[in-house]
Formats: structure tokens, C-alpha cells, sequence
């Protein structure tokens, strides 16, 4: 089915229309629609266009309003526009006809993507998000690149982008020879069931990596041996190679295991770490030299900026590689969007990295526009995001002043909410089993809901209580509007059914709710093109608002109207149930049908 247009696209469109017919010295001039709280929309455009015609704004307005058809003086039999008034200086206040939203919101509701278009020219993005480190513990602040990546991820791809998804994990390094050598001298170490699981696998690693750093530190000898390895790895030894293999693949164990609990998909093709770059750093390095981009500095190779400057006032390099021939950061970043840019062909190269590293990846975005991997056709951004603070707005840590685990937090969060679901469940006849299913969904639901309601590049305060409470901005506000829907639907009647009845009128809270409605593909249009999920979470939140003011005020199964107005309403539970969970899906939070 082709996309429905929003009422806001055709008022604006009509509006344009009567624009040029009336004032056609105007030329193609914006009406400047919006939505307002005096009237369904104003048209603003009327002042500025007044201005450059050197006339009054009102009587140019009064102009605009005589070449729009309105429902009281219109011969169209379904007009879009019930009235406008003209208001202050030439201000245009519309009212959309009550039958046009049900019309709409049916045509939206008779197509599976609630008449959400996609996208006419799709290109290619590759995000890079959820990037852990090998043997290591993820910790909570791993927790927002990767809620945040997967949201981007789903919202991209339903709009039709082509997305390519990249796990940029830490698993390459100096590090690394230490903890193979000491694999290769105890063999034993990771010595598992072969189906271990998470806990299992980072216990192992833990200990693992304890063992080998209390000997590294310990032990001269053993810390030369340490070094050698790293030559052998990066060398390719075959053994060195194998045994790097075995622990990497111990660490995914774990790492698949922390990103199930928060219910999020992560494909091994899409998990290409720093290794995966490592045969292109020597020629990457060569092409800067070699182009003028980057210069030898005491050794290193460096690019330099103006702009970047050190808290001397020097300027301050990104090192593509160092003055003893090691490769750092940089020359895998550079690698990677080669790879990114000339392999998969991206058009858009997105990173949802902590803000901490927005110099680095200025540096690193601006030397491949200088030798031309990103220019005018191929961009990169850094979605920056913040930090995750306590209750005390600090950085959250353990009581210990730790860092708090990842799978701590998650398991924390689920206890908590199946709590809320327990005290919830005897009305509905929930079993332990399902009570605890459903506290998952809602304790890793307020946990993602927490992070995505607010804008990616503030930091926020993790409060679990306020996170699964069933009042204010939370998820579970959004799930319980969402199996309060479900719970009308079942108890409909015989003959009882969602049906538009675009003849009937509106009342004020079922016109609120509707226009709401209208606004989703508009709002999903937004949220895709500046990377923004918040701005979807706070149109959820105010759905469920409207939704709640309306079932408040609006009798839904005992309508007064009769059957037409009871099929109505259904209707409008029916798309507000089906426009949450679209939406909640985009934000990758399940939907209890009974809560």
C-alpha cells in the first residue's frame, strides 16, 4: 500500500496552494504550519510574506482564506478543513473536519506500516555501536552505546535504509601477548563444559586475566615472553593465532550472554574487532604519508590541526603510528572507514561512542575527508553520547566505589520489576513463570526506556525506582496504556469491533488523541534523520497521555452514542495499541498484552 500523508502535509500543501493562487507575487513562499494550542494548526507565514509584499499582513491572510475550500462553503463532500479564522497579525487558525482524521487514521490502519512511507532514496549506513573488550567484564557503561545502536538500527531499517552493523570490539594489543602466553604455559586454564555459560565464560576470563597480570607483574622473564608473543601475534604465528582465537570466542560466550538479557540481537559476521583491521594498517599508514596527509613527528607518523591544541598551546597530533613502528588507535580507525567507504560502499558512517572521545574522532573524521575516504557524497557522525550518573549525580558506581557490572544492573533491574508485576499479578492470574517473564520485559523495557528518553548527548541518573514506576515518562507507563488497550479489545462484545466511522463527530480528547496519531511517520522521519530516538520515546509518552485523558473521558464499550460510536472508539484503542508497539519495537522494548 502506498504511504498515507499526514493532515499537517496536506493542510501545509493546501495552504501553499491558496498562497499562489492568491498572491501569486509571492512566488512559492512557506506558510509556516505548525501544530498550536488555539486552534488544530496556525499558518505564521503571513507576517514575513507581508513584509516583502510591503502590504497588511490580515488583508493578505483574509486573501489566502478565500481560496481555501472550507467544510461550511466548500462543495467537497469530505473536506479536510472545518473552519479558519484569521488572528492577530494575519495568523491562520485551522481546524481539521473531525471526518478527515477518522478518514486518515483508517487509511492509515488498512496498511501493516500504519502508512509510514519509506524512504524514496535510500543509501547505505554502517553503524558502529556495542563494543566490548575482549576478556573483560561489560560494565554499565557499555550499557548506552549499545541501546542506543539498536534503537538507531531498528529506526533506520524501517525506514528503508540499507544498515550494516559493526561491533568494534577491543580484542587486539599489547594485552594480548600476556594473556596468550600465559594460555600457552597453562594450557588448562579455560577449560570449560562446551556449553558454558555467560558467568562461566567471564569466570574464566577473570581468572584467566588476574593470573596473567599478577604474573606479568611479578615475573621479568615471563614479561619478556609476554612481549615476544605480541610480535607473533601480530606476526601471525599460527599457534599464537589459535590460542588468541580461543579466548576471543570464550569472551563472545559472555558478551552474547549480557546482550540476550538485554534483548538485543548480535550477529557473529557483524563482530569485526580491532584484529579484523590489522592487515590494513601498514597500508593506510602508507597512504597518508605518501598523500601529504599525514607527516614523520620524532619518529611517528602524526597528522597535525590548527585547531587542536594542547593545555600549552601546542598542537596536539593524532598518531597514526608510533616512533617504535606500533600502530595505535588511529590507524584502525582510518582502516576501518576505508573498509567501510570503499568495501561495503557506505554512504553514512555512524559511531555511537562516548562523548569522551569526540576530539579523537574529530581528528580521526577530519584526516579522511584530507585524503578524500569521507568528502560531499560519504559523511561520518559520532553519536555522543553521555554518562550514566547515580542517584547523587556522579558517575555510578558500586557502594565499593566499583564499577557497576553490566549483568548486575540488568539482573537487579528485572528483580525489581517482576516485584511490581507479582504485586499486579492476582487479578490476571499470572503464574511464576509468566510473572517472571514479564518482569524481564519490563525491568530491560524501563532500563532501555531510561536511556532513550532522554537525548543521547546528556548524561542521566540511573534510579531503578523511578524506572519501573507505573506513573510519569517510564516504559511501563507506555506497556500498561498498551495492555489496558488489549484488555478492552478482549472484553468487546458479540458485534463489538474497531470500525471508522467518519461520519461521526469527535470528541475534544478522540480528536487530540487522532491528530497525535497522524503525526507518527512524520515524527519517525525526524528521528531517522538526525539519529535522534528520544524524540520517538517523548511522542510514545504523550500517545499514552492522550490516550489515558481520552479513556478518562471517553466511555469506550459503553458509549453513549451506540454501536457506531462503541466501533469507533474500538477503532482508536485499536491504532493507539498498534502505533505503541510500532513504536516500541523501533525502541526495542517488548509489549505485555497483559500486564
Amino acid at each position: 500500500m502506498a504511504s498515507v500523508p499526514s493532515l499537517a502535509a496536506t493542510v501545509h500543501q493546501r495552504v501553499a496552494d491558496a498562497l499562489s493562487a492568491a498572491l501569486p507575487e509571492a512566488g512559492s513562499a512557506d506558510p509556516l504550519l505548525r501544530r498550536s494550542d488555539r486552534a488544530d494548526f496556525q499558518a505564521n507565514g503571513m507576517l514575513a510574506l507581508a513584509k516583502k509584499l510591503k502590504g497588511n499582513p490580515r488583508e493578505l491572510a483574509s486573501k489566502v482564506v478565500s481560496h481555501l475550500p472550507v467544510a461550511a462553503t466548500s462543495a467537497d463532500p469530505d473536506p479536510v478543513i472545518e473552519d479558519i479564522e484569521v488572528s492577530g497579525p494575519g495568523f491562520l487558525n485551522i481546524t481539521i473536519a473531525d471526518s478527515a482524521i477518522t478518514a486518515t487514521l483508517a487509511a492509515r490502519a488498512a496498511d501493516d506500516r500504519l502508512g509510514v512511507p519509506r524512504a524514496d532514496s535510500p543509501g547505505t549506513t554502517v553503524i558502529d555501536y556495542a563494543q566490548p573488550n575482549v576478556a573483560k567484564e561489560m560494565h554499565v557503561g557499555h550499557l548506552r552505546s549499545a541501546v542506543i545502536g539498536d534503537a538507531v538500527v531498528r529506526i533506520l531499517e524501517f525506514a528503508g535504509e540499507q544498515v550494516v552493523r559493526r561491533h568494534h570490539i577491543g580484542d587486539w594489543g599489547t594485552q594480548f601477548g600476556m594473556l596468550i602466553q600465559y594460555l600457552i604455559e597453562h594450557p588448562h586454564e579455560l577449560d570449560h563444559k562446551d556449553a558454558a555459560s555467560g558467568q562461566e565464560a567471564m569466570s574464566n576470563l577473570n581468572r584467566l586475566y588476574k593470573a596473567a597480570r599478577a604474573l606479568f607483574d611479578s615475573d621479568e622473564e615471563f614479561k619478556e615472553r609476554s612481549r615476544r608473543r605480541v610480535v607473533d601475534l601480530q606476526a601471525g604465528d599460527e599457534e599464537t593465532i589459535a590460542l588468541w582465537r580461543k579466548f576471543v570466542d570464550e569472551s563472545k560466550i559472555y558478551f552474547y550472554s549480557v546482550f540476550d538479557k538485554l534483548d538485543i540481537e548480535i550477529h557473529d559476521p557483524d563482530v569485526v574487532g580491532e584484529s579484523g583491521y590489522n592487515d590494513m594498517l601498514a597500508e593506510t599508514s602508507r597512504l597518508l604519508e605518501e598523500s601529504g596527509v599525514a607527516v614523520r613527528s620524532e619518529g611517528a607518523l602524526c597528522v597535525f590541526f590548527d585547531d587542536v591544541k594542547g593545555p600549552e598551546g601546542k598542537p596536539v597530533p593524532l598518531i597514526v603510528q608510533k616512533s617504535d613502528g606500533g600502530f595505535g588507535y588511529a590507524a584502525t580507525d582510518l582502516s576501518a572507514i576505508r573498509d567501510r567507504v570503499q568495501h561495503l560502499k557506505a554512504d553514512t558512517l555512524l559511531y555511537v561512542v562516548d562523548a569522551r572521545q569526540s576530539l579523537h574522532f574529530k581528528m580521526v573524521f577530519e584526516t579522511a575527508r584530507r585524503i578524500g575516504w569521507l568528502n560531499d557524497q560519504v559523511h561520518a557522525v559520532q553519536l555522543a553520547f553521555g554518562t550514566v550518573l547515580g542517584k547523587d549525580g556522579k558517575p555510578f558506581k558500586t557502594r565499593a566505589g566499583e564499577t557497576v557490572r553490566l549483568e548486575d544492573l540488568l539482573d537487579e533491574a528485572t528483580e525489581r520489576a517482576a516485584a511490581v508485576v507479582r504485586e499486579k499479578s492476582e487479578k490476571l492470574g499470572l503464574t511464576e513463570e509468566e510473572i517472571l517473564e514479564r518482569g524481564a520485559q519490563v525491568g530491560i523495557g524501563a532500563v532501555k526506556y531510561a536511556d532513550l528518553s532522554t537525548s543521547a548527548s546528556r548524561d542521566y541518573k540511573f534510579d531503578l525506582d523511578q524506572m519501573v514506576s507505573l506513573n510519569g515518562d517510564t516504559s511501563v507507563y507506555l506497556q500498561y496504556a498498551y495492555a489496558r488497550i488489549q484488555s478492552i479489545l478482549r472484553r468487546a462484545g458479540e458485534g463489538q469491533r474497531p470500525l471508522a466511522h467518519p461520519e461521526l463527530r469527535l470528541a475534544p480528547a478522540e480528536r487530540a488523541l487522532g491528530l497525535h496519531l497522524d503525526q507518527f511517520g512524520e515524527t519517525l522521519r525526524e528521528v531517522a534523520t538526525g539519529f535522534e530516538p528520544h524524540k520517538l520515546a517523548g511522542y510514545l509518552y504523550q500517545l499514552a497521555s492522550l490516550y489515558t485523558t481520552f479513556y478518562d473521558q471517553c466511555p469506550v464499550l459503553k458509549a453513549e452514542g451506540g454501536p457506531a460510536q462503541v466501533e469507533n472508539r474500538l477503532f482508536l484503542c485499536d491504532i493507539t495499541a498498534r502505533t505503541l508497539r510500532q513504536g516500541m519495537t523501533l525502541l526495542g522494548i517488548r509489549t505485555p498484552e497483559r500486564l
